[in-house]
């Protein structure tokens, strides 16, 4: 923080996670080096930078609550790192780091019941973040994959599991297939459990449905599953 302003230029903006691209043009730019998100265990400690209620440059630690949060009812597609760091309004935007200073995260959202800090905020992954980055700067905008299905609410039990002929709980259930959509073409039908996305075991239906939203379109993905 050395005192200097710049005009920004929005390159893109994704309303559906909540990631945007802005740029400025400047030298002498520190960049941070970006860690890997999937590498983050609970219990780590992690550090939140921001601008909590105007108090510039305000560090903050704690540790890694959770991963992969969903269902928040934040954004459209949720994936979040949960921390205990004190995240207060103002420090959205800001980077989550590890131990190390990698970026792991952008500071996205706290859950408070009172408007301040409680000990439960979210931050977006780095790579799902980068991602996003990628196809803006490219774009201008983001395109997510889709398979045309409707899927089953809630998760797939023993007990659900054994009443379609399966002794394993886990994947999700087909409930519905769109007519001439891409899972119509390749043969996927109601009643049909998916067990595998491209080798990743598919555990739950918001974890499903970021991984289908990261494919992008007109590209092949292998499934396997259980009929």
């Amino acid at each position: 923080a050395d005192g200097r302003e710049f005009q920004a230029k929005k390159i893109g903006a994704d309303s559906k996670t909540e990631v945007a691209v802005i740029k400025i043009d400047a030298d002498d730019l520190p960049v941070l080096e970006i860690g890997k998100p999937d590498e983050l265990q609970i219990g780590e400690w992690v550090i939140a930078i921001g601008n909590p209620f105007g108090l510039k440059e305000t560090l903050t630690v704690g540790v890694v609550s959770a991963k992969g949060r969903s269902n928040i009812g934040i954004t459209d597609y949720e994936n979040f790192i949960q921390t205990d760091a004190a995240i207060n309004p103002g420090n959205s935007g800001g980077p989550l780091l590890n131990i190390d200073g990698e970026a792991v995260g952008i500071n996205t959202a706290i859950y408070s019941r009172s408007g301040g800090y409680m000990g439960i905020g979210f931050a977006v992954p780095i790579d799902m973040a980068i991602k996003i980055k990628d196809q803006l700067i490219t774009t201008g905008r983001v395109t997510r994959g889709y398979m045309g299905v409707v899927l089953n609410p809630g998760k797939v039990t023993e007990a659900m599991a054994k009443s379609f002929g399966r002794d394993e709980a886990g994947g999700v259930l087909i409930a519905e297939v769109q007519k001439d959509g891409p899972a119509d073409k390749a043969g996927i039908k109601s009643g049909d459990i998916l067990l595998e996305l491209d080798g990743k075991k598919i555990t739950d239906i918001s974890q499903f449905r970021q991984d289908v939203a990261q494919i992008l379109p007109n590209t092949k993905a292998k499934l396997v599953l259980f009929r």
